[in-house]
């Protein structure tokens, strides 16, 4: 077989139709979706320990996704935040966290 050969045998993503694209991929994700959890083959994967586990680290580039609402907030409240941090939104956001943090931790 020649490199002409070779080449002309050459599929990219992108010479294939958007629309059979995403019919290959829904196709693939069906077919894994249909394997039974007990028919995976796990014998080269090892259980995590605890110890493993207690040294985890959170991904540094995950962003949660966020949805965008209207919140009545007081506007004392409001003018502290606006007023002590320039990104206040994300002041707000965090404060929430961590008071849910806290609540989850509790119960």
């Amino acid at each position: 077989m020649t490199n002409e050969d070779k080449e002309e045998r050459i599929v990219r993503s992108e010479d294939i139709p958007e629309e059979e694209r995403e019919q290959r991929i829904a196709e693939s994700i069906k077919a894994i979706d249909a394997i039974r959890d007990e028919d995976i083959d796990l014998s080269d994967m090892p259980e995590i320990t605890d110890e493993q586990w207690s040294r985890a680290v959170r991904n540094p580039y995950f962003r949660p996704v966020k949805d965008q609402v209207t919140l009545r907030i007081d506007r004392d409240v409001l003018a502290w935040f606006r007023h002590t941090e320039e990104k206040y939104q994300t002041a707000i956001n965090a404060a929430l966290r961590e008071h849910v943090e806290r609540h989850r931790k509790a119960s």
